[in-house]
């Protein structure tokens, strides 16, 4: 709806265009971010901006929603919780609320009900793993979006080692959504509160009504509290679940991560209800119980330990009543079937050939001396601003960096740490390590905000065996503008290329001995940077109004030697255009899809051949949003909830497609048959090139954003070795032949 009078025109800078909708608290306007990207501002109500009590719940809100960014949430871009009138800026995301949907056009039934309680269930697990309960699950806070569902609206969640607030004869919730401990003791109110809601959201969405509705929200409240549910029109496999759900006390619930093996045993087709609420037989989906077995079994060569949760022993003290044969009927199939799971084209079910399912490195591949699994974190030059690093491999050791680190030197095999060079300015989001010779190692640094006269970035070369700087050179930083990728100095064999302070022209460098080889002015009104392509080198410029306008729209490739230095002719691109990889010696770039100012994915791919400069291009079926990125002859584009997408990079044909449970991957990172993806979190998953069959997937091991589009693979292959690089400076590595169990 368009913006009202009284309305502002802007929220902490960014433009508002229309109202979004408007509750108690606050209303909701969609906004633009400086580069186009849509982004939704929750704007708190003027009366409650005098009030602290509510000042620290909305400052609980903007945390609690920052933990959990991009978790099958909205990513927290911006937010001011202490100014005069409090907001909080959010990725905007489009779609129908579960309510609208609903209402608009009724229950949900089959697959598409079944797609919505796992998306649902899977949200809930990953809000609860970095310790956060949401306490107002209802419908208009479920949007379902074109990825699957999203949960909105933390305003009264809390972190689970937070105190709550002490509100005084307030009931803050939606009694037809709420659990019987939230209207009887809202100061002790747990993860399985939510669970008890999710259960009344299924409900819903099942039968248009919710299991306790009653004329008034006092009989609804006594109703949650007191008497049984309704059931009677749900589809009788999944009654079966939402009812050990919606026990009175919490501890007669299933977790979230338990709920989700519950729901990934139902038949792919729910079908309708049963009269009289009687009977829950069903023909099984055997791919589900495969995948049963590697949540519920453990594996014949690990015995289960204590407290492992994602054991069948550990699961099974937990089980309880009424759902206990659920999971124990799974449990029993999979151990006959045996074998290693993996998601089908639906989303859920397959496995993979025999007992070799969870090795995928080559026979012949190695570990590095005296490897086992390890698990460290880098500190930075500024240790309160978390970010990510970026590495590569030369024999035993492990070069990253990234943020706060310019560089560090870690041994492969146990992750210690030989020495670091820490930046002591800001970071900037995307720059990470330029990469690595023999004997040098080039990264990032930034000037401290308390030495303006120190150059804003600079490229440093570091020797490899004691970090002993070598030399530095002040470093333009155009290239986000001009390739969309933060890529603003290149290593080419033994030589760093980069872009010089003033932005005007490319400087060639012996990377050890710092001495200039060539300099290249840029041709005459543009910027260029520099898009490495294995054994070559290309620029790729675009005029200068487009760059100030960050509106590139006819970009240019050139061949570079080199030797000199010396710019080929351009060969023009019909842009916006971003180069993702190589493929038989070809520029590979994925198309642009704009909606105004606003990039909203990926609808073409180009090809550049740099011998003929002919450019190739091939529409793609249609607009596909998320990080792109290219491993052996294959376009990657993986989306911000975990849908993996491969395409054909001459004919823009779709290869396959498949959900993943890693939300904002990066990737891919290709190894010995197998691709891994890798969000900032820290979770992988790694599929088969061939038709991308999960082989297997890990759980979170930081606590990141994974809102973060057009992130670089954080995936390091060496061998049988994968070291994976996540939020705050985290990294850890493990045998790609054993992966860490996913509980």
């Amino acid at each position: 709806m368009s913006l009202r009078g009284g309305d502002p025109a802007e929220i902490g800078g960014y433009p508002l265009e229309a109202r979004l909708g408007s509750g108690g608290m606050g209303t909701v306007f969609l906004a633009r971010t400086s580069s186009g990207r849509p982004v939704a501002i929750k704007l708190i109500h003027q009366q409650f901006a005098g009030d602290e009590e509510f000042r620290i719940r909305f400052r609980q809100e903007v945390a609690a929603a920052r933990r959990v960014s991009g978790a099958f949430t909205a990513a927290v871009v911006d937010a001011a919780p202490d100014a005069e009138q409090p907001w909080m800026a959010t990725t905007y995301i489009e779609g129908q609320t579960l309510a609208q949907r609903i209402t608009a056009n009724g229950p949900l039934d089959g697959a598409e009900l079944r797609r919505l309680a796992i998306g649902l269930a899977e949200a809930l697990r990953d809000i609860h793993r970095v310790g956060v309960v949401h306490r107002d699950l209802k419908p208009s806070n479920v949007v379902l979006s074109p990825e699957g569902p999203r949960v909105i609206d933390f305003g009264i969640s809390r972190a689970v080692d937070q105190q709550t607030l002490t509100m005084t004869g307030r009931v803050i919730g939606t009694p037809p959504f709420m659990s019987p401990e939230q209207l009887q003791a809202p100061r002790g109110v747990g993860p399985r509160s939510d669970v008890f809601s999710l259960a009344t959201l299924l409900v819903y969405a099942a039968t248009g009504h919710g299991p306790f509705d009653a004329d008034s929200p006092y009989m609804t409240a006594y109703q949650v509290v007191h008497e049984e549910p309704s059931l009677d029109a749900v589809p009788a496999a999944l009654r079966a679940v939402v009812e050990s759900c919606l026990a009175k006390e919490p501890e007669g619930r299933p977790s979230a991560d338990e709920l989700l093996v519950l729901l990934r045993d139902l038949p792919a087709d729910l079908g309708g209800a049963v009269p009289n609420g009687s009977g829950t037989g069903r023909t099984r989906d055997m791919h589900t119980q495969h995948h049963l077995l590697t949540r519920a079994t453990p594996s014949p060569a690990t015995p289960p330990g204590p407290g492992t949760g994602s054991t069948g022993t550990a699961i099974g003290r937990r089980l309880r009543g009424r759902w206990r044969p659920v999971l124990a009927a799974a449990v029993a199939v999979g151990a006959i079937g045996g074998g290693v799971a993996a998601v089908t084209g639906d989303g859920f079910g397959g496995r993979s050939d025999g007992d070799k399912g969870n090795s995928v490195a080559a026979p012949g591949a190695t570990l590095p001396a005296g490897f086992a699994p390890w698990h460290k974190t880098v500190p930075g030059g500024i240790e309160d601003i978390p970010d990510e690093l970026r590495c590569v491999a030369h024999g035993d050791a492990l070069f990253c960096g990234g943020g706060g680190v310019v560089a560090t030197r870690v041994r492969a095999s146990d992750g210690s740490r030989v020495w670091t060079a820490k930046s002591p300015g800001v970071p900037v989001q995307g720059m990470h390590l330029v990469g690595a010779t023999d004997d040098t190692v080039l990264g990032y640094r930034f000037a401290a905000q308390d030495a303006p006269q120190d150059p804003r970035s600079e490229v440093v070369a570091l020797d490899a065996n004691d970090g002993g700087e070598l030399w530095s050179v002040p470093s333009g930083a155009q290239s986000t503008a001009v390739t969309g990728r933060t890529l603003d100095a290149v290593v080419v064999g033994s030589t760093v290329v980069t872009v010089d302070a003033s932005n005007s022209r490319f400087e060639a460098r012996d990377a050890h001995s710092g001495d200039v080889t060539w300099t290249t002015p840029f041709p005459a009104g543009t910027q260029c940077a520099p898009v490495p392509a294995g054994p070559r080198f290309f620029a790729m410029c675009a005029t200068n109004a487009e760059v100030e306008a960050l509106e590139v729209r006819h970009p240019t490739l050139h061949v570079v030697d080199r030797a000199t230095g010396k710019l080929g002719g351009p060969v023009a691109v019909n842009g916006p255009a971003e180069p993702v990889g190589v493929d038989d010696g070809s520029v590979v770039l994925l198309h642009q899809h704009m909606e105004g100012p606003a990039m909203a994915g990926y609808d073409g791919v180009a090809r550049v051949d740099p011998a003929t400069r002919k450019v190739t291009y091939a529409p793609l079926a249609k607009t596909y949003a998320g990080t792109p990125g290219m491993a052996d002859g294959t376009v990657y584009v993986s989306g911000q909830t975990g849908l993996v997408t491969a395409l054909d990079p001459a004919t823009g044909r779709k290869k396959w497609s498949r959900q993943t449970g890693v939300e904002g991957a990066a990737g891919p990172a290709a190894g010995p048959g197998a691709l891994y993806f890798s969000s900032a979190t820290g979770r992988v998953v790694a599929l088969s090139p061939s038709d991308g069959r999960v082989l297997w997937t890990t759980d979170p091991q930081a606590d990141g954003l994974t809102g973060e589009q057009g992130a670089s693979p954080r995936v390091t292959v060496a061998g049988r070795a994968l070291f994976v690089a996540a939020a705050k400076n985290t990294l850890f590595a493990f045998d790609a032949r054993k992966p860490p169990k996913s509980g």
